[in-house]
């Protein structure tokens, strides 16, 4: 299979909200939008809503997203915090930390429940570098 492209699609029941807070806080821009499917790109990245109910699903998937964890990487996580949480209001979910496995991050959630991970790598502690594949 070769793959063209691939990015995460949210079920909401929020679509409007949701699609306002990409785009006012993470600066996507609105590339298709009707009143059931919103499509978001910044850059190379995309990434889609759904309303939930929409017969495009199966039935029995016809939910709102759950257990939804998505990584943002950026260059300076101290730098979003102050723009999102301290400026924006937005509450953490994870108040901005250094992790050993090499990560300092925070996490917010958006109008859906979906945990966004804003993250910018940091060099592992020594016992988490030698689990990191070489590229």
């Amino acid at each position: 299979m070769e793959l063209s492209s691939c990015y995460p699609v949210i079920c909401t029941a929020r679509l409007a909200e949701s699609r306002d807070f990409y785009v006012r806080l993470f600066r996507f821009e609105v590339t298709f939008e009707a009143d059931w499917y919103v499509s978001l790109r910044r850059g190379p990245h995309e990434l889609a809503l759904l309303d939930h109910t929409h017969p495009t699903l199966p039935e029995p998937y016809r939910a709102p997203a759950r257990g939804l964890l998505l990584n943002f990487e950026v260059a300076d996580v101290d730098a979003e915090w102050e723009r999102l949480v301290a400026g924006e209001g937005l509450t953490p979910e994870l108040e901005l930390r250094s992790e050993d496995f090499g990560q300092r991050h925070f996490i917010v959630a958006d109008p859906n429940g979906v945990l966004v991970d804003v993250i910018t790598p940091i060099t592992p502690s020594e016992s988490y570098a030698a689990q990191y594949a070489s590229t």
